[in-house]
């Protein structure tokens, strides 16, 4: 049995290359050649109809679907990045300008300043998986602060709470001082709450300090996503956006492997550190938005940003003067609460976020992050823990980061609904998996299934629920409700993982591992349904095109002939050689 599971997980992580004279169809561009696993849905559905009778037909059944998955999972993306470079010129145009009329700019300052924005997203990682090596040692017999399984439960959870206080203040915040100071400003409640967990000597302080590093999380939550969403250009916004959630699995990894091995007072140092980078990098590094430059009455500041974004060589004068309609259109309404529920664009992106938000919660991704040692502890895997949770962490940051290389080529809408339909079958087998187990079925023979199910689980939530809503939080606002409208689906998303994480422990009293992780599937597989019926795709569109849209504004037939004699009115006409892609 033992030697058949890692053939097909050798067959899985390292398909067959394709054999010289083999070569992909027109048809099939994602082919992998003759000997890549031949199941097919149907062969899945079979087991499935009969695997709940026998454990082993399970334990095939769950094999052949990684393999399915792997499969067919390859054969989208490759074609997504084939027609990509079919199509390279396409994505060189402009974030705003229309086809032809102008290129785009230079990239390497729009990545700095999204690369030290993102400190902050790193720092979050730290506060999320930081209960999962600690917990086990205040716990235990030689705790410095004996705590019970009851208050380690709040000490996961507070953080849900804190960041409902953090969210509006940093959001409104953002508005009235500037995206770029409020993130560095987080950086301080962040050294704090580090610094009252090192002396801390009461399970009290350690409530007062996850709330602080809460309230943080909120606030970073609610203004990184608005940054970087004001400073990229469309071409690479997803893939910048998508940054945010791989500096979070980056600082969940580097708590998982250096937490099992330093002392509580180490691990609180290490993480202490984090947010000074973060303050330091954000000052020198990040420029603020020209949004909010241009919202605030300083042209010249907001010329200069752009200059600095995109460089010397780029014409800002069309992306200004979009910039500049985009204002006087939001100073027609007024940012309060009133335009949240009236405005169509904003209730369409109100929905779709926050529903993003509470299905991501309710998928148990935070469970499995703050307990994942516990987990695999009380599945007996024969692998350790601690190794199983840093191969965890090491798949969240590499799918992760493969999300934000694919995010702008496959499209937000199906990485998303692979991702979550997938995640929905890894719950269900996880769940089966604790069902036979405490059903007192020997399941010794198939004890990597926790871990399979929780790799394969980690890896497609990070290629598409983890980062993507994130992008989508800073691309759906339109700018003037954009601070008021995160802050207010922070706020309900955040209550909602703070019922999730308290009630888990709740959940294994009343069912048990397996129950609960079926009922986490099921909100996977809600999820999916929502996505595919609510969730706008936004894909190579301009801020001002998916307002549009969320309007219900079609696009003129038109549309690039008018766009260019408007660029000729702002700039004149331009001739082959300037409107050339380079």
């Amino acid at each position: 049995m033992d030697q058949g599971v890692f053939k097909q997980l050798d067959d899985v992580c390292f398909p067959p290359k394709r054999s010289p004279d083999a070569s992909a169809t027109a048809d099939d561009p994602g082919s992998i050649g003759p000997d890549s696993p031949k199941m097919t849905s149907w062969d899945s559905y079979l087991a499935v109809a009969t695997f709940l009778s026998s454990p082993e037909e399970f334990m095939g059944w769950f094999v052949g679907f990684v393999s399915l998955f792997s499969t067919n999972l390859v054969r989208p993306l490759r074609l997504a990045l084939t027609s990509s470079n079919k199509n390279a010129n396409k994505n060189m145009l402009s974030v705003n300008g229309p086809k032809g009329t102008r290129r785009e700019g230079k990239k390497f300052r729009q990545y700095a300043a999204a690369l030290s924005t993102t400190i902050g997203p790193f720092a979050v990682g730290t506060v999320l998986a930081w209960t999962s090596p600690v917990l086990p040692m205040l716990e235990g017999e030689n705790s410095r602060i004996p705590i019970t399984a009851d208050e380690g439960s709040w000490v996961g959870s507070l953080i849900a709470i804190g960041a409902i206080i953090g969210s509006i203040p940093a959001g409104k915040g953002a508005d009235i001082f500037g995206r770029k100071p409020t993130i560095a400003a987080l950086a301080v409640p962040f050294i704090i709450s580090w610094a009252m967990i090192y002396f801390a000597s009461t399970v009290w302080e350690l409530y007062i300090a996850r709330l602080i590093a809460g309230a943080v999380i909120g606030g970073v939550t609610a203004t990184v996503p608005m940054y970087i969403g004001e400073i990229a250009e469309s071409s690479i916004r997803g893939e910048l956006g998508s940054y945010i959630q791989v500096k979070v699995t980056l600082g969940i990894l580097y708590v998982y492997a250096i937490g099992p091995f330093v002392s509580y007072e180490g691990l609180a140092i290490l993480c202490g550190i984090i947010p000074v980078i973060m303050f330091v990098l954000v000052i020198l590094i990040a420029p603020e938005t020209p949004t909010y430059l241009l919202r605030t009455g300083k042209r010249k500041e907001a010329e200069r940003s752009l200059v600095l974004l995109r460089g010397h060589e780029y014409d800002i004068a069309g992306e200004l003067e979009e910039l500049q309609q985009q204002l006087e259109e939001e100073q027609k309404r007024s940012s309060n609460f009133k335009d949240l529920i009236s405005s169509r664009a904003t209730i369409r992106a109100s929905i779709a976020v926050m529903g993003l938000l509470s299905f991501l919660s309710f998928s148990g991704i935070n469970v499995l992050i703050f307990y994942a040692e516990s987990i695999f502890k009380s599945s007996t895997s024969s692998i350790s823990p601690q190794v199983s949770s840093i191969i965890i962490g090491i798949l969240q940051v590499k799918f992760t980061f493969a999300s934000a290389l694919l995010v702008d080529k496959a499209g937000r809408r199906v990485l998303l609904l692979i991702s979550d339909s997938v995640m929905a079958v890894c719950l269900g087998c996880l769940g089966y998996f604790f069902w036979l187990k405490e059903h007192n079925v020997d399941v010794s023979a198939f004890s990597l299934i926790p871990l399979i199910s929780l790799g394969v689980y980690i890896s497609t939530f990070s290629l598409g629920f983890g980062p993507i809503p994130g992008v989508m939080m800073g691309e759906l606002f339109s700018p003037d409700v954009k601070g008021l409208a995160l802050g207010v689906v922070c706020v309900i998303a955040s209550l909602l993982e703070f019922v999730v994480v308290k009630m888990y422990q709740n959940l294994l009293d009343w069912f048990n591992h397996g129950v609960t992780f079926w009922i986490f599937a099921g909100f996977c597989i809600l999820g999916t349904v929502f996505v595919w019926f609510l969730v706008p795709e936004t894909k190579n569109k301009s801020l001002q095109e998916i307002q549009n849209e969320l309007n219900g504004i079609k696009k003129p037939k038109n549309r690039n002939t008018n766009r260019s004699q408007q660029m000729e009115t702002l700039t004149g006409p331009y001739n082959q050689k300037n409107a050339a892609i380079v």
